[in-house]
């Protein structure tokens, strides 16, 4: 007996490849280990994070990825390609920014797009509107006739994201696309990048040591001594190593503790008060402190940041340049102005 299905046959569903995709690699300078073994897959269009400090192996990853370094062990995908035996496809497929400037100064921003052009093979035909398009998509259409020697720091930062973007890549490499910027530099660049994505449809894999730069990204990998530690949302992350906490000190903390727990909060004895583990610690904040019942004299609230999973997960805070533990604020007061 046969069966006759009433409606269209049903579809497999598409599995889209991933635009990177990595297994095993290795990378070996002697004795030295860079990259020791990665493993991890980046999904088209998809803004993905390596985040950890200065030798940490991003760069090195970076370098495998664009075919600048060949992979001492391990395999690695990009746009569908083996970077060790298709690495000229690999280049027609990508952009890359590096850590360091690449401009001519002495040229105009409209000038060395068309350079970058005649070395990637952009269509003459093409040439123009790409120009007109990545300028525009990082704001810089009105000074494509200045010399890029007369641009502030921050300006050239995009101008080279734009060259990267120039020849139609399916996959943007960023190597610490803000470092040495200050904050608002550092935001206006986020905003070309989350505008690449979503008007070009691009994948973009970056590197940070910036904790906060990290956070535009949908996925982060955690890599320290070559090895990636941890590997999830920022959210996630954040979520893995703790919960939002109010921390109060009170004239009678006995009371204060038995107040809170006849409330329904889950607190617990701090070194010199006492500490409730919240859902929300800036909604919290008040309704702790009228149902402590005392007087309060001192609260603090937290949230997991990513500084925290790093903690967590390497015992320590994230290393700067030349092996010292900088804070945050520290680092972007710090930041020379573009």
């Amino acid at each position: 007996m046969s069966v006759v299905a009433d409606g269209p046959q049903a579809q497999a569903p598409v599995t889209v490849p991933p635009a990177i995709s990595v297994h095993g690699l290795t990378k070996r300078y002697g004795d030295l280990v860079a990259v020791d073994g990665i493993d991890f897959s980046v999904a088209q269009g998809e803004i993905f994070a390596f985040l950890g400090p200065n030798g940490a192996g991003k760069s090195t990853t970076i370098k495998m990825l664009c075919t600048l370094a060949h992979p001492t062990m391990g395999q690695a995908m990009v746009a569908g390609m083996d970077v060790a035996t298709m690495a000229k496809s690999v280049r027609r497929h990508i952009g890359l920014v590096f850590q360091e400037q690449t401009l001519d100064d002495q040229l105009t921003a409209e000038e060395n797009l068309r350079f970058h052009a005649v070395l990637y093979g952009v269509p003459h035909r093409l040439v123009e509107p790409r120009i007109a398009r990545v300028l525009a998509l990082v704001a810089l259409s009105d000074r494509r006739k200045d010399l890029v020697s007369t641009y502030s720091g921050g300006m050239a930062r995009r101008l080279e994201i734009a060259r990267g973007m120039l020849h139609t890549p399916k996959v943007l490499f960023l190597d610490e696309p803000t470092v040495g910027l200050d904050p608002q530099t550092r935001a206006l660049i986020w905003e070309d990048i989350q505008r690449l994505r979503s008007e070009e449809g691009v994948t973009i894999f970056l590197t940070t040591h910036y904790m906060d730069e990290a956070e535009f990204a949908e996925r982060i990998a955690i890599i320290d001594h070559g090895t990636i530690i941890a590997l999830d949302s920022p959210d996630l992350l954040k979520a893995s190593v703790g919960r939002d906490t109010v921390s109060i000190e009170t004239t009678d903390d006995e009371a204060a503790l038995a107040s809170l727990q006849a409330a329904g909060y889950t607190v617990e004895r701090s070194g010199t008060g006492l500490t409730a583990f919240v859902p929300d610690e800036e909604a919290a904040v008040g309704p702790i402190v009228a149902a402590a019942g005392v007087p309060v004299r001192t609260v603090r609230a937290h949230r997991p940041t990513l500084d925290d999973v790093f903690l967590h997960f390497t015992g320590r805070e994230i290393r700067e340049q030349h092996g010292e533990t900088v804070p945050m604020m520290a680092r972007v007061r710090g930041a020379r102005r573009s």
